[in-house]
């Protein structure tokens, strides 16, 4: 006989599952905030940081910070709170209000150490004397011959993946957010920038202030100082860079107000107030960073023609993907590459056409092809979700999470239909906003919203959990791109180059030539391409770089001198490593001559670029 359920235990029975429902939707929601990070010494979930407070001077003849960390934090069970530090000097800690503590400096690993600083159940505020290393990896002082300008130093700081703690005692996690507010002097006549709301021109004390009210993880947290001027672009964007590149600056990034309203009406409203951009020195390591409300550029995307502006669109969309969903921990980057590349790809069929954009489809399919066959179709690094614990995030870094991650998005895009997939990806944003995610919980969310509405099966394990590409993969075809492969077989069989048709090709279809001519070609037939379109003194880096490693690879010898100012020059790794590779492969034509560049280069260059080369130069 079945038993009978009074209303009363009917209501307690429904008030159990209410709450239940609650601390289960609780611990997931703890879960995606604080999961275990192998890269971080810090216990969130036992003692856990909330805003920060910085207030810091800058020493540009000693290159040293000195400042106070005041962190506002909530204590859970601990009776002490660790913090990530690497190289940095602790002067003394102290609680709320002075309040005097004891700490100690647990040495670790290549991770850096953990501070670990005694606290009480009445703590709420820890703060931190501190004084940054000779050599802080985030940091780069740049004397005024090595800037753009050359007329006064600079420093800019980069903080992903694990580098923040090198500048700031944090707990440097990408699964803990924070808000800010900062306090930074400077030299007077230097202006001071961040990821933060900005002024818009130099003071004449040297201190600024900063308010960053938006919880963000600490390898947002980011600062550029030196001969800085801006200018705006539109009521929401602008940029800012030396007073020499400002004017051609302003023009590159013309079209970036429109590409923000572009992206708003396919995603969703911007968050974060202002999108403004930062033209930083030659060395700066990247393309781009996506500290929110400033990005953080190279001066190598300027190429006179907004030809490269894609970076832009890319960073832009990462105020989408990565700054307001972000990867839990850097085993999960591709939560922000890939969401990013797809994204950017979206943005710029919006603003180009998508015959445009597939060009760009097509070079990300080649490149992520072309690298998961150099690392070989069975290695780990090669699926999306990879094991990253004991060693350096940064080897997480390649072209696979940024364009398999976009490949395997397109082909849901494509079974699913784009209509039904931009509503998953809106609704994916909402959701998730201002949190940080695992692939796991990304699978989840998938399975319970996109997947729900379609009986299209999908296999996210061969993209997510299998090495190499799957078969499945998006056949991409660019007409763009046919072109140039008939007019590249025409001058491999003999005409000159002088009878290319070239005028309207863009950045992208001279890269596809390039990238495209075989191995064979004449010292002749590379000289007549050379002669008719001045390759070898390119303005347009993008371009500039395939040639020289095209030339090296020949030993085309015409292009060697130009192959070392462009090595001494720029500091962007993505140029920097397949060009010294290429000499390094080749150097029975050339002895001793990538040993003999980098020997000159490296002092240019930041430590994120010349670690990677170091280790590179070590396997010879």
């Amino acid at each position: 006989m079945r038993k009978l359920i009074t209303p009363i235990l009917a209501v307690a029975m429904a008030i159990s599952v209410v709450s239940c429902s609650v601390e289960e939707k609780k611990q997931k929601e703890e879960k995606v905030m604080y999961s275990e990070d192998p890269h971080s010494f810090s216990k969130p979930n036992e003692a856990v940081v909330k805003h920060l407070s910085l207030d810091i001077s800058l020493d540009f003849d000693t290159k040293i910070i000195n400042g106070v960390a005041l962190y506002k934090i909530e204590r859970k069970t601990a009776d002490s709170i660790v913090f990530d530090v690497k190289g940095l000097t602790i002067n003394k800690v102290f609680l709320n209000y002075g309040k005097a503590t004891t700490f100690e400096i647990k040495k670790g690993d290549i991770n850096g150490d953990a501070l670990v600083i005694k606290i009480d159940e009445s703590t709420t505020e820890v703060g931190i004397d501190y004084t940054t290393g000779k050599g802080a990896l985030a940091l780069q002082w740049l004397a005024l011959e090595q800037t753009g300008g050359k007329e006064t130093p600079y420093l800019f700081t980069q903080g992903q993946a694990i580098l923040t703690r090198t500048w700031i005692p944090c707990q440097d996690s990408p699964g803990i957010r924070i808000s800010y507010d900062a306090k930074v002097k400077v030299p007077v006549g230097m202006m001071a920038v961040m990821s933060a709301d900005n002024g818009q021109e130099k003071n004449a004390t040297g201190e600024y202030t900063f308010d960053m009210d938006i919880p963000i993880p600490c390898y947002l947290i980011a600062l550029a100082v030196g001969d800085i001027e801006f200018k705006a672009i539109g009521p929401r964007t602008g940029v800012y860079c030396e007073p020499y590149l400002l004017e051609e600056s302003a023009y590159e990034f013309g079209d970036m107000e429109r590409m923000l309203t572009v992206t708003e009406e396919m995603y969703g409203p911007y968050p974060w107030g202002r999108y403004d951009v930062i033209v930083l020195p030659p060395s700066f390591p990247f393309g781009g960073m996506e500290n929110p409300k400033l990005t953080f550029a190279t001066p190598t995307i300027i190429a006179g023609d907004r030809s490269l502006t894609a970076l832009i669109a890319h960073e832009m969309a990462h105020s989408w993907s990565g700054n307001l969903v972000t990867n839990a921990t850097w085993s999960h980057i591709w939560v922000n590459e890939g969401f990013t590349v797809y994204l950017e790809q979206r943005i710029m069929e919006e603003m180009y056409g998508r015959e445009y954009s597939e060009m760009l489809a097509s070079l990300s399919l080649q490149e992520v092809m072309e690298e998961i066959e150099e690392m070989g179709q069975d290695n780990p690094d090669t699926r999306l979700e990879i094991d990253l614990a004991g060693r350096n995030p940064d080897d997480g870094f390649s072209g696979v999470p940024y364009n398999k991650g976009y490949l395997m998005l397109r082909k849901m895009e494509e079974t699913y239909g784009r209509e039904l997939f931009d509503e998953f990806l809106k609704g994916y944003f909402k959701t998730y906003q201002f949190k940080s995610i695992t692939t796991q919980l990304f699978e989840e969310y998938l399975a319970d919203s996109l997947f729900s509405q379609s009986d299209i099966k999908f296999n996210t394990d061969e993209w997510i959990h299998k090495p190499g590409m799957p078969a499945s993969v998006s056949v991409i075809e660019s007409d763009k791109f046919l072109n140039v492969e008939v007019v590249m077989y025409e001058f491999v069989k003999g005409i000159d180059a002088s009878e290319i048709e070239t005028k309207d090709w863009s950045t992208h279809e001279w890269l596809h030539f390039i990238t495209n001519l075989p191995n064979d070609l004449t010292r002749a037939q590379m000289s007549n391409l050379d002669d008719v379109f001045n390759l070898t003194k390119s303005s347009n880096s993008e371009i500039l770089s395939a040639w020289l490693i095209y030339s090296v690879a020949n030993n085309y010898e015409v292009a060697f001198e130009s192959a070392e100012q462009f090595l001494i020059n720029v500091g962007r790794r993505k140029f920097l490593t397949p060009l010294y590779k290429k000499l390094i492969e080749t150097d029975e034509n050339h002895p001793g001559l990538a040993a003999s560049i980098y020997a000159k280069a490296r002092s240019n260059y930041h430590a994120v670029s010349y670690e990677t080369l170091d280790k590179l130069f070590e396997k010879q």
